[in-house]
């Protein structure tokens, strides 16, 4: 929050309030990720900078990828034009963010890799497997089975098997600990791991890299 937002929450907490309670409510009904590539959109078409940091974080936290980030600017484009959305990838760069490094989106020989039989992951924690030079970690959660990088979204750290405790994957370098049902960081940081595109076909699990 800005200084002239809290400024404005102390000496006219009754009107700020409203404002606050109408941002709330206007976006219930929308996810976390949604809600958060939205405010993305809001703060790069008013060029600001440090609440595109933040709320950048917060898409990335909820489950968005690099990937989905750049189409979001993309799809503004009639709202936001070529000079913001430069300006945006400037700013995104400058974060040195995993999944934004020059040439980490363009694929392309990017394909669905076959990770092992849907039998073979357990209900809570995940398998690593090895494929075609990447690793990753698949873990069943709410909403299905999802593929996560096995690389610490902090500095990059391979994490190994033996990270896997219960239901929590932790970082062996710097202790983040990341929720395997959601990808989620849960203590230390704050940037979820990096999530693939996944499918279940005839009782295998696939994923799209």
């Amino acid at each position: 929050m800005s200084d002239a937002l809290k400024f404005l929450l102390e000496t006219r907490p009754e009107a700020m309030g409203h404002y606050f309670a109408f941002l709330k409510d206007a976006g219930k009904h929308l996810d976390p990720k949604t809600r958060s590539l939205i405010s993305v959109i809001t703060k790069v078409h008013s060029q600001t900078e440090r609440g595109l940091k933040q709320y950048l974080k917060r898409a990335l936290d909820a489950g968005a990828t690099p990937t989905e980030v750049i189409d979001a600017l993309l799809m503004a484009f009639p709202a936001l034009g070529l000079s913001k959305i430069t300006w945006a990838v400037d700013v995104i760069l400058s974060m040195r963010l995993p999944g934004f490094e020059p040439g980490a989106l363009a694929e392309p020989g990017a394909c669905w890799h076959d990770l092992a039989a849907e039998a073979e992951v357990p209900a809570v924690g995940a398998i690593r497997v090895e494929r075609n030079g990447r690793a990753v970690f698949v873990a069943r959660g709410p909403s299905g089975l999802n593929v996560f990088d096995s690389r610490c979204p902090h500095q990059g750290t391979d994490m190994p098997a033996v990270a896997i405790e219960a239901g929590t994957l932790t970082c062996p370098k710097h202790g983040w600990v990341f929720d395997l049902a959601s990808g989620a960081c849960v203590k230390n940081g704050t940037t979820a791991l990096t999530r693939y595109p996944a499918r279940v076909e005839s009782g295998r699990v696939l994923a799209y890299w």
